[in-house]
């Protein structure tokens, strides 16, 4: 009698590759063999390559599937199933079951008909599908499942031959020696077995399947025959585990009767003979539910098969139909003809019924002796899998080595070395269950990477087989995960968080590959999706925010500008634009996709959320105006233009300044954030630097003249787009905001002048320019850095004049603004020159400056008198924000 105690038994992953499948190597190149193994010529001449996709959709894909979702659960569990839950609950349980893995199945057709697919099976849709985050996470767990199913499957096979030819009960004599170390050598034996098989090849495995099919199937025919033919008879039941006292030791094979049925419709959930756990829906439905799993082995034979987008979709739900067809019928054979004690405490009553009683132990052992060389081998190609990618660096490097055949004959001797580890565990029980969540997770991620695909609506994504939806996609998400935590929902939280880990690690240690992330072609569908939505029409003044265009003439020496404008963005669009002077109609190709890269590695350098826009245009005025009218997209455009100022001073190369710090904190796994790699960057050289050649645009030999600097002032205000202009930001370091010099008592302040300067009679601090610096100085002041800023809203009173009532009147609108500052009054000197007069009111000196931008002048002859104002109010008053506000951005209202 087979053993009642074998470990519930679960599926397994074929081979994703065949060794047939694999080219021969070129003779000039170099291989690794397999020890032992010769090489010969003799042996490869009788060895001639084959063509590739020999198999049709049955040898292919139906009978891998069906071994591997049959296995030995369809002998020995059928009747538990039926025996506790009762038939209709039977029906019930595989009416759901069926349905969460035929969600699964169709994402499996619908990746497997995208594209070939290579070794690694389910890995490597998961990999190509989600990135190698979750490939490389899941495919690490998928290969300790196999491992672990592997071993589980060898001991099944040593308890169930101890069972039938280890020491019978009651006597001396004994077949076969047990105990611990005993079954220890037995599994070894058979694990060595294994190995043999798979160093051989794959190939010998797949031809010996077909043997092992057939054999299944006339075990199986036999016990659909022994229900008619063999007559009502008595079973003696095996004894217990657990004291059951007053239960008969006898059950009754009845035969085809109606009050059997009746009988066994209804549930009947007791006591488990073998464990003693009291029997539920929930822990009857997690045992049947390994007898519907293997739906992936077909997929991952991919590459041998005719036709693998004709062959996938229809060899595999034809096993899943059959299978499903055979579990019922047998259900409804042994709910007619076995009474409720026999199934209930003999799971290997099936024997006891056969015609000819061995047949059905021939069965189980030669279905589990298939199941474990198939997770063995299945373990081996996804580790080779994950070795080729690389995702784990130099720990599973040594496991790319192949045969001269192309078997991963190193992957397959580390997978049965930790196969033999598992095998000193002994019982298996509770790992069991981690790997049925294990192969869980990996459906369900599988059903995540179609349902991915599909939301991204990419157009490479065309599967042949299309009886799919995201509908279905979700639901085998919900279904899998559902059955883990139905399982065991301590092990299915820890496995969800044991991805999780694997997910950040290789996240952040892992070199960045070149398969495309379907994140990225998510983002761009719900991106594209929303913007739509953002109608510009609907702009309020309320839900105002900044949205940038900095003008950048070469980062080198704008580092402390560009972090700066990061501050002050308040999660607004912040754009980095370039203009490159020329003309494309007289150049061979366009010069500004070679520095793209550049400028992205700049951003993610200086950790900032900018876009970047370069144009080539005849002059920067033109360049500037292109970027105005094209940056941004929909309702995502640039309202204010950033320009540095318009002088003299010789830039200084920030971004070889080891002093340099970026606007938040570096991320130490991040290598683009190595201050030491200057390579990163190829931008051209500043002016006054000592290779002698001038690139900058202004200073001597300037693209840019102050006519046409002042003009670009111009057209933005007529393009109806604030302007700010920045001064001294050369001199800026962000270092003495975060961590203020004890010289300022730890205070850190920002300067805002509300008023124009160059005529303090022409406007108050209540129109929209004034509005406008107050509103940009609040949202510095909420950025966390720069939280801690003291505001000084400084109000010039003409002498003679009541102070306190205009103190009062600006504390009111402050008020009623939400904006703390500190209001001090300045008596306005017509005689002091105005930049002496803000340094005179600024101790301790602040950080920065707001102040006020007047329009530029109507008639163009003015433009460098109007520039020489500007110049000398900023005059030495470190780093300045010349700002001029067009529209309104604050309100008062609800």
């Amino acid at each position: 009698i087979m053993s009642e105690r074998t470990p519930l038994l679960h599926y397994r992953l074929v081979s994703s590759v065949n060794e047939s499948e694999q080219p021969s190597p070129p003779a000039t190149e170099p291989s690794e063999q397999v020890p032992g193994s010769g090489g010969s010529p003799r042996k490869q001449r009788s060895s001639p390559q084959r063509p590739p996709q020999k198999l049709s959709v049955f040898f292919g894909v139906v009978i891998p599937t069906l071994l591997s979702m049959f296995s030995v659960v369809v002998f020995l569990r059928i009747g538990f199933v039926v025996g506790h839950a009762g038939l209709y609950q039977t029906f019930l349980m595989f009416i759901v079951a069926y349905f969460i893995i035929s969600m699964t199945v169709l994402s499996v057709c619908a990746i497997s008909t995208n594209g070939a697919l290579d070794a690694g099976g389910a890995y490597y849709m998961i990999s190509r599908a989600l990135g190698p985050e979750f490939g490389g996470s899941i495919g690490l767990m998928f290969f300790l499942a196999n491992v672990c199913g592997s071993a589980l499957f060898v001991l099944g096979l040593v308890e169930a031959i101890l069972s039938t030819f280890g020491v019978p009960e009651g006597k001396s004599e004994f077949f076969l020696p047990s105990g611990y170390w005993w079954s220890l050598l037995y599994a070894t034996a058979i694990a060595l077995l294994c190995l043999f098989v798979c160093l051989i090849g794959a190939h010998i495995y797949a031809k010996a399947t077909f043997i092992i099919f057939l054999v299944v199937i006339f075990v199986l025919l036999t016990v659909f025959i022994s229900f008619f033919i063999v007559k009502p008879t008595v079973v003696t039941l095996p004894g217990s585990v657990v004291n059951m006292s007053g239960f008969p030791t006898t059950a009754n094979f009845t035969g085809f009767k109606l009050e059997t049925l009746w009988g066994n419709q209804w549930g009947g959930y007791t006591l488990d003979y073998t464990t003693g756990n009291m029997m539920t829906f929930a822990s009857v439905f997690a045992v049947m539910f390994n007898g519907c799993t293997g739906i992936m082995a077909g997929s991952n034979m991919s590459g041998d098969l005719k036709n693998p987008s004709y062959s996938i979709p229809r060899g595999t739900i034809t096993a899943v139909i059959f299978t499903f067809i055979t579990y019922n019928l047998l259900s409804v054979l042994v709910a007619c003809s076995c009474d409720r004690v026999l199934l209930q405490r003999d799971y290997s009553f099936l024997g006891d019924i056969n015609v000819w009683h061995p047949f059905v132990i021939i069965g189980v052992y030669s279905s589990t002796l298939s199941a474990a060389m198939s997770n063995l081998i299945g373990a081996s190609r996804i580790l080779y899998a994950l070795a080729k990618d690389d995702l784990f660096g130099k720990v599973f490097s040594v496991a790319k080595r192949t045969s001269r055949g192309g078997n991963p004959w190193l992957s397959v001797l580390i997978s049965w070395f930790l196969v033999q580890l598992v095998l000193f565990s002994g019982k298996l029980n509770t790992i069991a269950s981690i790997v049925t969540i294990f192969f869980l997770l990996v459906y369900a991620a599988v059903d995540l990477a179609c349902l991915a695909l599909e939301w991204a609506s990419a157009p490479n994504f065309r599967p042949t087989f299309r009886y799919f939806t995201w509908h279905t996609c979700a639901l085998g998400i919900i279904g899998c995960v559902v059955m883990m935590f139905l399982i065991n929902v301590i092990y299915a939280s820890a496995s969800i968080a044991f991805m999780l880990l694997l997910l950040l690690l290789i996240h952040y240690l892992s070199p960045t590959s070149s398969w495309g992330y379907i994140s990225q072609a998510l983002i761009f569908h719900q991106v594209r999706k929303y913007l739509l939505m953002l109608d510009v029409r609907k702009d309020h003044i309320k839900f105002w925010r900044p949205q940038i265009l900095l003008m950048v003439s070469n980062p080198r020496s704008t580092v402390g500008l560009i972090t700066f404008i990061n501050d002050i963005k308040k999660s607004g669009l912040y754009v980095l634009g370039h203009v490159q002077l020329g003309d494309l109609s007289t150049l061979p190709s366009d010069p500004l996709q070679s520095q793209y890269d550049s400028w992205l590695s700049l951003v993610d350098h200086l950790n900032i959320k900018a876009f970047v826009n370069l144009t080539l245009a005849d002059s920067v005025r033109h360049g500037v105006q292109h970027l105005l009218f094209i940056s941004g997209l929909g309702g995502m455009r640039p309202n204010t233009l950033v320009l540095g100022f318009y002088d003299d001073c010789l830039p200084r190369d920030k971004l070889i300044d080891p002093t340099l710090t970026s606007s938040e904190s570096p991320n130490p796994f991040n290598p683009s954030q190595d201050l030491e790699e200057p390579p990163l960057f190829h931008f051209a050289s500043l002016r006054g630097s000592s290779d002698g050649q001038d690139y900058g645009e202004f200073g001597n030999g300037k693209a840019l003249g102050p006519q046409e600097y002042v003009a670009i002032i111009s057209d933005a205000m007529k393009m109806l787009k604030s302007v700010v202009l920045a001064r001294y930001f050369n001199d800026f370091e962000r270092a003495q905001v975060t961590s203020p010099p004890s010289s300022t008592s730890g205070k850190v302040f920002v300067d805002v002048w509300p008023v124009n300067l160059l005529r303090p009679d022409s406007s108050s601090y209540v129109d929209t320019c004034s509005l406008f610096l107050l509103q940009l100085a609040c949202i510095l002041n909420m950025v966390r850095d720069w939280r801690k800023a003291k505001l000084r809203l400084f109000l010039c009173v003409e002498e003679g004049r009541s102070v306190r009532g205009s103190e009062e009147k600006l504390g009111q609108l402050l008020k009623e603004l939400r904006i703390k500052a500190k209001v001090q009054t300045v008596p306005w000197d017509q005689v002091v020159q105005q930049s002496q007069l803000i340094l005179d009111q600024a101790q301790p000196p602040p950080a920065v400056r707001f102040l006020y931008l007047p329009r530029p002048p109507a008639d163009t002859r003015r433009y460098a008198a109007y520039l020489r104002q500007l110049e000398l109010l900023t005059q030495d008053l470190g780093p300045t924000l010349l700002i001029h506000g067009i529209t309104p951005v604050i309100t008062t209202d609800l």
